[in-house]
């Protein structure tokens, strides 16, 4: 699933295309993309953009007159940009076309493509910005908040620390493979449980977490600097990443294997030498085959 930093470099290279642009049409090419009645696409055409801003993981872009259109990538979701009427490759993944014309007349066209027979994706109208807020899931944004409400959110549950930072209702933005990154990074077993972190420990994942989603925000903006990412760009697994998707392979600090925890349709990665203590953590799919 595209995470904070995907969703920020996808808001930028909109910002780029489509800004102050006119939006002229929609065009559904699956039955399951449009998530939302009124207002009808089409009530919108002709409404000029006037921002775009980021709910979570979702892509919202403004309309004049406080209508938006909201983009959820879900899992397999991405994003394309085209000029109409270019033939791009994979075709026949699209799911929704979002049409817009500039001050010039030159059309342009974001697909929303998306992978596999699960299509979850969406695309949702929303007049009004009292509309648009029930659809944010109340997490706390990480760059606009301090230690003491990160702290505050971290406590309001007793779970393991993976999960409240993969939780939309405790911290915004962050999947599977940040969060993976920022453990890494702040030295944290992803199964310690909120309430037994100091305040020490808050502290350095606060700062680790800012750290290294705003190194990853500007790494991506420079790989794409010069063009829109396209669908095999925006990825869980990238090779610059230490620990997530590397199971097996060195710990680019202690040399030591990557190790995992299955669970699901999922795998957390982590160094048990640098994140605890060198205790493997325990895997249920791992424990149920060995007995």
């Amino acid at each position: 699933m595209p995470e904070l930093p995907d969703v920020e470099l996808y808001l930028s290279k909109l910002r780029e295309r489509i800004l102050g642009s006119t939006f002229t049409e929609f065009k559904s090419l699956n039955l399951f993309v449009l998530r939302s009645v009124l207002p009808a696409p089409a009530s919108l055409a002709g409404l000029q953009v006037v921002g775009l801003r980021r709910i979570g993981k979702r892509i919202v872009i403004e309309l004049e007159g406080a209508a938006f259109i909201v983009i959820h990538l879900m899992i397999a979701g991405r994003l394309r940009w085209g000029l109409c009427g270019q033939k791009l490759p994979g075709g026949k993944l699209v799911s929704a076309i979002l049409r817009f014309t500039d001050a010039s007349g030159n059309c342009g066209e974001v697909w929303l493509t998306e992978a596999g027979s699960k299509k979850r994706a969406s695309i949702t109208f929303v007049s009004g910005e009292k509309e648009l807020a029930a659809i944010d899931r109340g997490g706390l944004e990480i760059f606009d908040s301090c230690l003491d409400q990160f702290a505050a959110a971290l406590r309001k549950t007793n779970q393991t620390v993976k999960n409240a930072l993969v939780d939309p209702v405790l911290i915004s933005g962050i999947g599977n493979a940040y969060s993976d990154e920022i453990l890494f990074e702040a030295k944290l077993s992803p199964l310690k449980l909120t309430s037994k972190l100091t305040d020490e420990e808050i502290s350095r994942l606060f700062e680790v977490t800012k750290r290294v989603l705003t190194i990853w925000i500007d790494r991506l903006a420079e790989m794409f600097k010069n063009k829109f990412p396209g669908a095999g760009d925006v990825t869980a697994f990238r090779p610059e990443f230490a620990v997530h998707g590397k199971f097996g392979k060195p710990c680019p600090v202690c040399g030591k294997p990557v190790n995992r925890i299955r669970y699901s349709d999922n795998e957390c990665n982590y160094c048990a030498e640098c994140q605890n203590g060198g205790k493997f953590l325990a895997d249920r799919a791992m424990s149920r085959l060995l007995k």
